[in-house]
């Protein structure tokens, strides 16, 4: 019996009721036993003047004065401890019925059915909700991220795949070609095989840091950093493919730009994704200017192109993983569709924001990130 109260909050409930009615039996009961008499004498008292009753009569009249009120007394604690058990088994079902859900929905939920939802109790519109249905909602709210993260898990995989599956094809075609002799055993040939696996190769490379990355499982080695020496190693690194493509590099920095708090190897991999991908998409003859500004306690790091342009639609989905505005544009460079994703966690962990800002196709694109101004 105990182990079956201690197993159902209906049940609970309902004893925790039953108690309350029959603590208040007891009550109503003791109180009149120790009330009765007394005052019964002083009424008593007042009509025995009246009617010149005896002392005999007196006690005869309240001890059928008190049978009578015990019997009225039982009839009508019977009749409540009825009726409030009856109503305590009703509402206990009604509050543990959501509970009861709420359980059903999670063991569903644990077997993979993911789009699970419940009830809510009350008005969730008009803030109406008692605990039970705040709990409802927040237990709405975890099963959607958790169908969001299976959703995402899945996509993943699915791009990781064919991520894969396309610079392996190449090779193996390319393979096959060699040993059925279709293809020469040029240099020309051998280079082909190369890139592809170049491109493997930069992929598992991008995927490991995402995974490190993404879980925080990296340290930061933040001390003073000025901005313009991030660009001067950028500057190192792109400059030649800047000339190359026809596109201009312009820096514009304040000389009393102060310096962050930030991990000089971090930032500058964050700032060389943002101007290797502005100078992916800025067709020759474009420019890419990188300026800084400070803004309160931050300072502000813009990449400004005049390249493809990003659609409104596509702006809030640009750092997903493996997402791509022009997929044909974007395997054609070579990316890997994480790069971006990859700079918004390192930027998070630098505790800025990383955002993307763009008037439409056509008309360039800039990406904005703050870091904290050190103390």
């Amino acid at each position: 019996m105990l182990s079956h109260l201690r197993r159902h909050l209906a049940w609970k409930l309902f004893l925790s009721y039953f108690i309350v009615i029959v603590v208040g039996v007891i009550v109503l009961a003791t109180a009149a036993e120790l009330s009765v008499p007394s005052a019964f004498d002083r009424h008593l008292a007042t009509m025995s003047v009246m009617m010149g009753a005896t002392q005999g009569m007196n006690m005869d009249l309240l001890a059928g004065f008190r049978a009578a009120l015990n019997e009225s007394l039982a009839i009508a604690a019977g009749a409540a401890a009825l009726v409030a058990g009856i109503v305590s088994l009703l509402i206990s079902r009604q509050v543990v019925a959501p509970v009861h859900e709420m359980q059903r929905a999670s063991q569903r939920i644990a077997g993979g059915d993911y789009d699970e939802r419940v009830s809510v109790p009350g008005n969730p519109t008009n803030g109406e909700l008692d605990e039970l249905g705040e709990l409802a909602v927040n237990f709405n709210q975890m099963a959607a991220q958790l169908e969001q993260v299976e959703n995402m898990r899945r996509q993943l995989i699915g791009d990781v795949a064919h991520e894969l599956r396309t610079p392996l094809t190449a090779i193996k075609g390319t393979m096959e070609g060699l040993i059925d002799d279709v293809l020469p055993g040029n240099t020309e040939t051998y280079q082909q095989v190369y890139r592809e696996a170049d491109r493997l190769q930069r992929l598992v490379s991008d995927l490991q840091e995402l995974s490190r990355v993404e879980a925080r499982a990296y340290p930061l080695e933040r001390r003073p950093l000025a901005i313009a020496a991030l660009m001067t190693n950028l500057v190192s690194r792109l400059g030649r493919q800047f000339e190359e493509k026809g596109v201009r590099l312009q820096s514009e920095l304040p000389a009393d730009l102060p310096v962050v708090m930030g991990d000089e190897d971090r930032l500058g991999q964050v700032l060389l994704n943002l101007v290797g991908n502005a100078l992916q998409y800025t067709p020759a003859g474009g420019s890419v200017v990188v300026s800084a500004r400070r803004k309160d306690q931050d300072v502000e790091i813009a990449v400004a192109d005049t390249g493809i342009g990003i659609a409104v639609e596509h702006l809030p989905h640009v750092f997903d993983r493996f997402y791509r505005v022009d997929k044909s544009r974007s395997r054609a460079a070579g990316g890997s569709g994480i790069g971006l994703t990859i700079a918004r966690h390192l930027v998070e962990a630098h505790g800025g924001k990383l955002r993307a800002e763009s008037a439409g196709p056509g008309r360039g694109s800039t990406f904005t990130f703050s870091l904290p101004v050190a103390a």
